[in-house]
């Protein structure tokens, strides 16, 4: 059987169309502020960018057309995210940048039809941005999510929530948030949360203090600590079922892994290309550095990471496209991508030397923004290995199991 890796036409056209959009319209917004989004004018500067977006034709691929998007799965979404984040800006000014995006996706597929009338539909449209409420300060929800601490009690009509949460992404300016909180057991014990939707004016919702100088400064709104006190929501604002959210948060956790994974690789072939566009040029021990051996390795190396980043997620897409939450394959995938990513922005800087430390060039910029990734979005990567072990053994186990049942 054949396996056709080619895209179709509607795709190869919005790639190209992002393409220029990014190279006219948003490198010069993003260079002309060192990468930093709050400099460029922050919620300004996103509706500014969205504007041309939709004038352009290439914003919010990934919604649904009844939503005002192109409807892209996740296989044909996975060029035109990567095309978007050669800028830093390029994610915002399409309207695919976490946590909006992976926040879009879980409400298309678990919320009501009124959750999505409220809170999806000006979501997708760019008229507001979300949070999503989820890691806490220890010893509460971290890479651990069972250690889940902020509670949710019912009350007459509703629900009343208390808790502490930190590195809550976009916090600043969002109109919504999605939390979760435990509804039943205890820290520690697995299950027992549930996710609840509330407007960021919401009583009892206080947005604290931006965390202090993260090594990223392109996504808008910050990581914040957010503090709910006596929150109270009505029913209607639980999110898909009571004590269910953990099951829930796959729906968004495996396809969010994989959209940041397209959008940093964007921002490493950045890096690449820059660093061989210099070295092609660049003369230096009696030739051009292009042509030295040390340097045609990082080339290489950089070229082989690319290529295989690109594959491991296109088979987790499409994993994640024919159903399945493809646990295994976007944890591989996502470990596999934040390493690779950071090598090929690193030995970009290399190649560039003194000027890739520098802010002549935006290597130095693109370092400290994709170094993060081997941290955040569903836990570091040793996290990824340790699941991506447990699952080997244990099918190891269950094989040996049935071996022995048959014999």
């Amino acid at each position: 059987m054949a396996v056709d890796l080619s895209y179709p036409d509607r795709v190869v056209e919005l790639v190209a169309k992002t393409e220029e959009f990014i190279r006219e319209v948003v490198l010069p917004v993003e260079d002309a502020h060192g990468g930093d989004i709050a400099a460029a004018g922050g919620d300004a500067a996103r509706v500014e960018l969205q504007k041309a977006a939709k004038d352009a034709g290439v914003f919010a691929p990934h919604v649904s057309v009844e939503y005002g998007g192109h409807g892209l799965g996740m296989v044909d979404r996975a060029p035109v995210f990567e095309a978007a984040g050669y800028s830093l800006f390029g994610p915002t000014a399409l309207n695919i940048a976490a946590p909006d995006e992976g926040n879009m996706h879980m409400l298309a597929h678990i919320a009501t039809d009124e959750q999505k009338q409220q809170f999806l539909a000006p979501l997708a449209a760019g008229d507001t941005r979300s949070g999503f409420a989820m890691t806490e300060p220890a010893p509460g929800a971290g890479a651990d999510p069972n250690a889940l601490r902020t509670r949710a009690e019912k009350v007459s009509g509703g629900w009343k929530i208390n808790g502490h949460k930190h590195f809550i992404t976009g916090a600043d300016g969002a109109g919504f948030f999605i939390i979760m909180a435990r509804t039943s057991g205890e820290p520690g014990q697995r299950g027992g949360a549930t996710m609840f939707l509330a407007p960021a004016d919401t009583p009892g919702l206080k947005v604290g203090r931006h965390i202090i100088n993260t090594l990223d400064k392109s996504m808008i709104g910050g990581h914040c600590e957010v503090f709910f006190e006596d929150l109270f929501v009505p029913d209607s604002a639980v999110l898909g079922e009571v004590d269910q959210g953990f099951a829930y948060a796959q729906v968004r956790l495996g396809p969010a892994r994989m959209t940041h994974v397209m959008r940093w690789l964007g921002a490493a072939r950045r890096g690449h290309d820059i660093a061989v566009g210099y070295v092609a040029e660049r003369e230096g021990f009696g030739s051009r550095l292009g042509d030295l051996g040390m340097i045609q390795k990082m080339i290489a190396d950089n070229e082989i990471d690319i290529a295989a980043t690109r594959a491991l997620l296109v088979q987790a897409c499409w994993a994640l496209d024919g159903g399945s939450y493809a646990a295994n394959e976007t944890s591989i995938a996502k470990t596999f991508a934040a390493e690779a990513i950071f090598r090929i922005v690193d030995r970009s800087v290399q190649m560039c030397g003194g000027l890739g430390v520098s802010e002549d060039l935006p290597l130095a910029r693109l370092s400290r923004e994709v170094r993060p990734f081997r941290v955040y979005d569903d836990g570091p990567s040793e996290v990824h290995r340790w699941a991506i072990a447990k699952r080997t053994v244990g099918a190891a186990r269950k094989a040996a199991a049935a071996k022995a049942a048959q014999s």
